[in-house]
């Protein structure tokens, strides 16, 4: 009898172990499909310039008040080859870290790049760099209108169209803004709106 307890109890803990054992693997398991899920997660997660969009977009209607507290009366429309020039800028003072203003590291001006975006018009531009990773809309605005030549590009009547882009790194962004008055001006002379 001794002996089947003696060959019983090593069963019995064996049993309890491997229900441990069962137990181990069971929440693992769940701690793999817990990771697997939160991997999944991160990976639908919108890119960065999804949010870029919301600042960009809140850049342009931020420019239509200042516009229209100097008095205009016209729309500013988003204008895709602006943008793409804004972006080209953008990028560039972003990756150059010794560029700060209007001059891209190719020489090139604010109208060399819209016109090779295939804008036909004049352009001006603003440039805000922050030493940050973020930057807020009400930053850009006070970057720009508290310089007297930006103020005067911001508050200009004839840019009815703008293009804007911004990118950020771990120690800066930059948020650059192309106003555009078109070639053909009747068309957009005397429209009323918002951004």
């Amino acid at each position: 009898m001794s002996a089947k307890r003696a060959s019983g109890s090593p069963n019995r803990t064996s049993d309890r172990d491997s229900g441990r054992g069962r137990q181990r693997i069971r929440s693992r398991g769940w701690g793999c499909v817990l990771a697997a899920l939160l991997a999944a997660g991160a990976l639908a997660t919108p890119p960065a310039n999804a949010d870029n969009k919301r600042l960009n977009d809140g850049v342009v209607a931020n420019v239509y008040t200042v516009q229209h507290n100097a008095g205009c009366t016209n729309d500013v429309r988003i204008n895709l080859q602006l943008q793409l020039a804004a972006q080209w800028h953008t990028v560039d003072v972003l990756n150059n870290r010794a560029l700060d203003g209007d001059l891209g590291s190719d020489g090139s001006t604010v109208q060399d790049r819209a016109t090779a975006a295939g804008y036909r018009g004049s352009v001006a531009e603003t440039v805000a760099i922050n030493p940050a990773l973020a930057i807020s809309g009400i930053e850009v605005i006070n970057q720009w209108y508290y310089n007297p030549a930006y103020l005067a590009i911001m508050q200009n009547c004839a840019y009815t169209q703008m293009g804007v882009w911004s990118e950020n790194s771990l120690d800066r962004s930059v948020v650059v803004a192309v106003y555009g008055a078109p070639a053909d001006h009747s068309a957009s002379r005397g429209s009323r709106g918002s951004a």
